[in-house]
C-alpha cells in the first residue's frame, strides 16, 4: 500500500509529501555536520537520486522554511562555488517529527500484518 511510502506531513502551516525521495534528502540533511555540509552534488550522492529529483526537493523544502543555503565563501579553484543547504531550527524538528511519526506508521503496519 502506497500511504506508507507516500505520506503528508503537516506542520500548522504547510503541508510537505513524505515521498521516498523527500525522505532520502531529509535524512542526508539531518546527518550533515558543521564540518561536513551538505551541498547539491553531495545530497544527490548520499540520498542516490539525481539532481532532477533533489533540487526541486530542495525548493519545496526551501519555501516552506525547513530549508535554507548559502553560498560557499572559501577558495574553490576550478569550479564553481558550491550552494550549500542546511535544515533550519524549525526544519530539523519538523524533519524529525515527520520521519519518526513515519517509522512509528510503518512499525504498526508491520504489526498489524501487512507488508512494507
Amino acid at each position: 500500500m502506497s500511504f506508507v511510502l507516500d505520506t503528508w506531513f503537516t506542520d500548522g502551516m504547510s503541508n510537505i509529501r513524505l515521498t521516498k525521495p523527500t525522505i532520502a534528502v531529509l535524512e542526508a540533511l539531518l546527518s550533515a555536520t558543521s564540518e561536513n555540509p551538505a551541498w547539491g552534488l553531495s545530497i544527490c550522492r548520499d540520498a542516490d537520486l539525481g539532481p532532477g529529483t533533489v533540487y526541486p526537493i530542495l525548493d519545496r523544502l526551501t519555501e516552506r522554511g525547513w530549508v535554507t543555503g548559502y553560498e560557499e565563501t572559501g577558495p574553490h579553484p576550478g569550479r564553481p562555488a558550491r550552494r550549500f543547504y542546511e535544515l533550519t531550527g524549525v526544519g530539523r524538528t519538523q524533519a524529525r517529527e515527520a520521519l519518526d511519526a513515519r517509522k512509528a506508521r510503518q512499525l504498526k503496519f508491520r504489526l498489524a500484518g501487512g507488508s512494507a
